[in-house]
């Protein structure tokens, strides 16, 4: 290897990259929508016969099928018949890290007017997404059949590396009962409780959202030491226990409704309580952070924020907290520890 190999490339270039990213994505969406991956069962596929169970233009599919190879997500294995890749596979309906779902709901048509908005976001500070469909994200999800369900597989794929990491890196012994608020299917508290055994767990959320639920904490081998209760943050959450966790809900939401899940919280705990936010913390520095460009998509989609450690101890004051520490872990996100001021 020579200088030259590690030399940066020009700043125009740079630049290009990101745009030629945007292409690079639209055609990876296509391809989760479609679910071109779902219809190969183990054996190769010709171009042709895909084109014709899709109805589309045989010159124009062949050359669709010729870039996937240059993604990796397939693999010619003779004239116009592919395979699917270690990539390709992911990419499968049910397949490990829901990377199907996670695609559509990030780059596809749910959010792409989001983004289309983000110069209103900039000039009012309301979410784009609301512009656009006249309703919250969070809203509309509800009311999308199918869509719920999607969300959730979203969150998983987008924040699966996250739960052990947080599971392994805060000390969670001295506390024996842990709410997880807006705690979705339980795969958080699933992990946090499989590695601490002596903690007992209340999984709180919506009641449709915590329907599935059961069969996630009993893969976790951990169903006799939760308890799950439904119910929306908005209104309140269960009192009386030793520590309050949120994974990623205090960044989905505006200032004021953040001072009401936080008050919800305060009145709850115990006095000597600790509430804990999971959450990608940005730096306050200007290093490169995967939460600077979330932060982005928080304005212009459900109209919330990611924050550096400074803004959170001013939003936790604000709620009668006393940010105590931030903890980081072995993935993008860290846990913020407040007490009662």
């Amino acid at each position: 290897m020579n200088d030259n190999d590690l030399e940066t490339p020009p700043a125009a270039a740079q630049l290009m990259d990101i745009a030629w990213g945007y292409w690079t994505s639209q055609i990876l969406r296509q391809t989760a929508e479609m679910g071109l991956a779902d219809r190969f069962s183990g054996a190769p596929r010709t171009a042709d016969d895909l084109c014709a169970e899709y109805g589309m233009h045989q010159p124009s599919f062949r050359r669709f099928m010729r870039t996937l190879t240059g993604m990796g997500l397939v693999e010619t294995v003779g004239p116009h018949t592919y395979s699917l890749t270690e990539m390709g596979e992911a990419l499968k309906t049910g397949a490990p890290g829901s990377a199907r779902s996670t695609v559509i709901s990030l780059i596809g048509k749910l959010v792409s007017p989001s983004w289309e908005n983000l110069d209103y976001s900039l000039t009012t500070g309301e979410p784009g997404f609301e512009k656009h469909y006249g309703k919250g994200l969070f809203e509309h999800i509800q009311q999308v059949p199918g869509m719920a369900e999607m969300f959730s597989e979203t969150m998983v794929g987008i924040h699966g590396k996250e739960p052990p990491a947080v599971a392994a890196a805060y000390d969670f012994s001295g506390i024996g009962s842990l709410v997880d608020v807006g705690g979705a299917s339980g795969n958080m508290l699933g992990h946090i409780l499989s590695r601490h055994e002596g903690l007992h767990g209340v999984l709180y959320d919506l009641p449709h959202v915590v329907a599935d639920a059961p069969a996630l904490l009993g893969k976790f081998g951990v169903t006799d030491r939760v308890s799950i209760v439904g119910g929306s943050f908005f209104d309140g959450v269960p009192t009386g226990h030793d520590a309050y966790l949120m994974s990623h809900i205090i960044h989905d939401w505006d200032e004021q409704e953040c001072a009401t899940i936080l008050g919800h919280c305060h009145a709850a705990m115990h006095d000597d309580g600790r509430l804990l936010l999971v959450e990608m913390v940005l730096p306050e520095s200007d290093e490169p952070h995967p939460g600077k460009v979330l932060d982005m998509m928080m304005l212009v989609g459900p109209g919330g924020a990611e924050r550096t450690p400074g803004e959170y101890e001013h939003l936790l004051a604000a709620s009668g907290f006393r940010m105590t520490r931030v903890v980081p872990t072995a993935s993008a996100v860290s846990v913020v520890e407040a007490v009662k001021a």
